[in-house]
């Protein structure tokens, strides 16, 4: 391969073509240390024409490719197998903001911009982007577009795939695809940019995006609310939704061990409740109108579940210090997780009216299954998105307990299909959960993504082994 690589030098410099085992290192391992793949060469193009460029020499010498974002993936979709032929294409040079555009609330990005800075970039123009992910200041835009990324704020404003009205692509052909058109209507024939939504780069390589963005609120208030139980929670929730509508930003659900567990790894962080409680929500309000109206809306409510004995108790965040002190209690469950050790992950979507009866269920068919195991449960309850993490009974080390990852996967999978969910809801399919998709899927599905997938990329050099 030293011709193709010879090419790729002269397209993006000789300082970009990494193929050194040190330079690449940081490239070829997942997010969470369980996986490092092997690589031909990390390339690093700065421009859509550079990109390009790789893509047509990936095509011509058919080298299969990995696009990469900040590599903050939890399923093994943005590092290369173990194979070692394929090159990583990094989009992290690929970082300006092309334009904001205030009155059509859009702005237009390159891929590798991070998620913080169009935060930050969006808030510099009196705007919100606001997609907020615990990776925010290291994930990137196009990662969280080939993932449709989810966050903590998708009951109010939606996915990713619905924070994005075009993009920009480089076909697995090495053509440039320009759908950047901040349009909320475009009716002319299918709808080319919801293909590679999703897609976690298996369908093409995205460079920039139109996003939408939002008025930024006049005031956030947060709460945290202890509750008997997850039934008490999905009681909370339609009352919250009652009262505030679309103000309720967010609705996260925690059980009492994920606090435990944050508390043994974080003595630092707040200790809202003297007593401890089975689930909490932590809840936020956004509002148009005024710091007071937002504090009228959620004492309201807290007041009417009170009344109504959803809630045991509440606590309201009475400055900006202490409600991102809150939110670090949500942020720090999946740190305390890895200090802790290794678990057993499922990223699982259920319908919300189905959670509660989820967690019942599943939870002694695990430990039925594996005695003392424990369960990391926690999530986005408003849009039906858990966290059921499974961690190692005491005295079981984290790589015995990790031979049973099929088996634990088999018992979590089963009932969340048996109860109408989704074994991935935001984090993607990769290649931790191919061979689960293809469990799951039906035929006809599968049949129609692969002809999908055959169409647009040929070659298979885009991606190969991720999702199908």
């Amino acid at each position: 391969m030293t011709d193709f690589l010879t090419h790729c030098r002269s397209v993006v410099g000789d300082a970009f073509v990494f193929d050194a085992p040190a330079d690449m290192a940081p490239f070829l391992t997942d997010w969470r240390g369980r996986f490092t793949g092997k690589a031909l060469a990390v390339l690093r193009p700065a421009t859509v024409e550079q990109v390009a460029a790789l893509v047509r020499a990936c095509a011509q010498w058919r080298v299969a490719l990995v696009p990469q974002g900040g590599n903050t993936g939890l399923v093994l979709g943005s590092v290369p197998d173990a194979g070692g032929g394929a090159v990583v294409l990094s989009l992290t040079r690929l970082n300006a903001i092309r334009q904001v555009d205030p009155i059509n609330r859009t702005m237009t990005v390159d891929a590798g911009c991070i998620l913080q800075q169009v935060q930050e970039a969006a808030a510099a123009e009196g705007c919100l982007f606001p997609l907020s992910l615990a990776a925010e200041g290291s994930c990137t835009i196009g990662g969280n577009l080939s993932t449709n990324a989810g966050g903590t704020a998708v009951l109010r404003y939606g996915n990713t795939r619905e924070l994005c009205l075009g993009l920009e692509v480089v076909t697995p052909q090495g053509e440039i695809w320009s759908g950047l058109r901040g349009l909320r209507k475009d009716n002319t024939g299918y709808d080319l940019r919801d293909l590679f939504i999703g897609a976690e780069g298996t369908l093409g390589v995205i460079t920039g995006a139109v996003l939408k963005l939002y008025p930024q609120p006049k005031a956030s208030i947060t709460a945290l609310a202890a509750l008997p139980s997850p039934t008490h929670a999905l009681q909370l929730l339609n009352l919250m939704q009652d009262h505030c509508g679309s103000s309720l930003t967010g609705f996260e659900l925690m059980s009492n061990y994920c606090l435990n567990l944050v508390a043994q790894q974080f003595p630092s962080l707040p200790k809202p409740f003297a007593a401890q409680h089975p689930q909490y929500v932590l809840m936020e309000l956004s509002s148009s109108e005024s710091e007071q109206h937002a504090v009228g809306l959620l004492e309201n409510a807290i007041g009417a579940a009170l009344d109504r004995d959803i809630v045991s108790d509440a606590v309201v965040a009475a400055s900006v210090a202490q409600s991102a002190g809150l939110w670090q209690l949500r942020e720090h469950i999946p740190l305390a997780q890895a200090k802790a050790g290794k678990n057993i992950k499922h990223d699982i979507s259920l319908p919300v009216s189905r959670i509660a009866d989820f967690i019942a269920a599943t939870g002694p068919l695990l430990e039925a299954a594996f005695p003392g195991c424990q369960l990391v449960c926690f999530g986005h309850l408003g849009d039906g998105n858990l966290h059921y993490n499974v961690a190692p009974p005491d005295g079981i080390s984290n790589e015995d307990f990790l031979r049973n990852q099929d088996k634990v996967n088999r018992v979590v999978h089963d009932s969340v299909v048996g109860f109408g969910g989704s074994i991935s809801a935001e984090h993607g399919i990769g290649a931790l959960k191919r061979e689960e998709l293809a469990h799951y899927k039906s035929p006809v599905e599968l049949n129609m993504m692969r002809a999908i997938k055959a169409a647009l990329d040929p070659l298979g050099i885009m991606n190969p082994g991720k999702i199908l």
